[in-house]
């Protein structure tokens, strides 16, 4: 499930639940193990718990014009608006989660109902798995992070990201606000040079590792490896030997 749109189409959380539901099977079928990695525990879970998702397009318009809200005004607004038509969803949301807040306002609007009404899990998940995490001392993570990001500018971030640009994507498209290409975009634009947009790329990602572990806290059901000093390869395919054979239950 890599490369399936461009950068200017949109791609939702129940295009990728759909999209796993497909694949998963394939790759059983190939005789291998279909591993979702994470990244992203809300679109893993939304697959493996069975979420329930209103399947509603984007209205690019709409979102255009909520965005610009949140450009001029910041999310706050928004995010009381939500809470004025559906308080369930606002109180689940973070005032500070723009795209979140954006989205459930544009389900609204379309379908006429709350948007946690359209939503649930599955009582019965639909497939078994074994949630592995892998954990790593939060120095080391930065410096493993840092030697990455070092590397995707040798390996030509610069170069990808004009090379997008002059193909005629925005850089006030969603997908070029992504990390590494929003910071890239601020030195391509004239705003920062090349050695702030690097440091501005390690500083985001920090902090995006340790709003994504906030988020894996809440796994209670994962196998956690530690990764700080030795390699979790040989523990975690062991794992999963054990768990294809019936000898794990499923957490």
């Amino acid at each position: 499930m890599i490369d399936l749109v461009d950068p200017d189409e949109a791609y939702t959380l129940a295009m990728y639940q759909d999209g796993a539901g497909q694949v998963i099977p394939e790759v059983w079928a190939r005789g291998r193990v279909p591993i979702l990695a994470g990244g992203t525990p809300l679109y893993v879970n939304a697959v493996i718990e069975g979420w329930f998702l209103p399947r509603v397009e984007p209205d690019l318009q709409l979102r255009g014009d909520l965005e610009r809200e949140v450009a001029e005004y910041g999310p706050d607004a928004l995010h009381a608006r939500l809470a004025a038509l559906d308080p369930p969803a606002a109180e689940k949301i973070l005032p500070t989660n723009a795209r979140r807040i954006i989205r459930a306002l544009e389900v609204i609007a379309v379908t006429g109902r709350p948007i946690s009404e359209q939503q649930g899990k599955s009582a019965s998940p639909p497939f078994r798995n074994l949630l592995i995490g892998l954990k790593c001392e939060r120095q080391e993570l930065y410096r493993r992070i840092d030697d990455r990001v070092d590397r995707e500018i040798a390996s030509g971030l610069v170069e990808e990201v004009a090379g997008l640009h002059e193909r005629g994507y925005s850089f006030d498209l969603r997908s070029m606000s992504g990390l590494g290409y929003r910071q890239i975009g601020e030195y391509l634009l004239g705003r920062a040079t090349l050695e702030e947009a690097r440091q501005r790329i390690k500083w985001d990602t920090h902090a995006f590792a340790r709003h994504q572990a906030n988020w894996f806290r809440r796994a209670h059901d994962a196998i956690w490896l530690e990764v700080t000093a030795s390699d979790p390869a040989p523990e975690a395919l062991e794992l999963v030997d054990r768990f294809l054979q019936g000898e794990l239950k499923e957490r």
